[in-house]
């Protein structure tokens, strides 16, 4: 059985630079996170060190290469990678993103926007039936940062996610900064596309700092997760996390890494934004 999360825990990511001084000490983080292709092909020391981590805390695997979203079945050399790190780390929770990085056999270290129409629903939602059926457990969606509005779409995210769930049974990572961003870049109603998607489903929270590039016209707010979470998502989060508190939260630092103190600073606000009084809604 996976390392249980308690309800409400909260988790930083896992970075090389942090590592010995998770194991030198316990840390007050419920669970870790980590990008599940640095660690694919990890042996000798890596491995030996991810496996004392993962015998101290609870573990959270957390992909950016599966593809879901392109028109192609999941790399079988990389799903099988997935799956066996996957059964080697027994870990809470398992997800992906809802994006888009191959073609034949081209690789983008990018991941990119999916066409919201009926169509691509229908290959998204069969990639991840693939997937979930290679990792025998449910896996969590996350929804995109977007920078651009397709013109060739024809549905609304919140529709796409909803049927997406509805289609596969996956659960949804709903990443509240990234919410943040694509409304604001295009120009989305946010507390409308919150309302609109399946709460039920929602297995994990992700929050992030992002950067605004005032050089764009109009300024375009940008996913780097290179500084602490600003204001308008904490009170975004303080408001989803009394709708769902036994939800999982996982704090993203991973441009500009901090202290493994200053990591953890953000978690504790985590947890205190949970027992605040909730805030008027962003945009009200």
């Amino acid at each position: 059985m996976p390392f249980p999360l308690a309800n409400g825990a909260v988790g930083i990511g896992l970075k090389h630079r942090h590592a010995e001084a998770l194991l030198a000490e316990p840390q007050p983080v419920d669970f870790l996170e980590l990008h599940a292709e640095n660690y694919m092909g990890a042996g000798g020391p890596v491995k030996e060190r991810l496996h004392a981590i993962a015998r101290a805390y609870p573990l959270s695997v957390h992909g950016v290469g599966m593809s879901l979203g392109g028109a192609e079945r999941p790399d079988a050399s990389h799903l099988a990678r997935l799956v066996g790190l996957v059964e080697e780390l027994n870990p809470a929770l398992v997800s992906e993103h809802l994006a888009w990085s191959r073609l034949d056999d081209d690789f983008y270290n990018d991941l990119l926007p999916v066409p919201l129409t009926e169509e691509s629903l229908a290959l998204v939602a069969r990639n991840v039936d693939i997937v979930q059926q290679a990792l025998g457990r449910r896996l969590l969606i996350e929804n995109p940062s977007l920078y651009v509005r397709l013109e060739m779409n024809t549905l609304d995210e919140a529709d796409f996610l909803t049927e997406l769930v509805a289609r596969t049974g996956c659960g949804l990572l709903l990443d509240i900064n990234n919410a943040y961003i694509s409304a604001h870049n295009l120009g989305r109603d946010l507390d409308a596309y919150l309302a609109a998607l399946p709460g039920h489903a929602v297995g994990e929270f992700h929050l992030a700092g992002h950067s605004l590039d005032t050089a764009a016209s109009p300024p375009l707010r940008i996913d780097d997760h290179g500084g602490p979470v600003c204001d308008d998502v904490w009170a975004l989060y303080a408001r989803l996390a009394r709708q769902h508190p036994a939800v999982p939260t996982l704090i993203e630092w991973d441009t500009r890494v901090p202290s493994l103190d200053r990591w953890v600073e953000e978690a504790e606000r985590a947890r205190a934004e949970r027992s605040l009084p909730v805030a008027t809604a962003v945009g009200e």
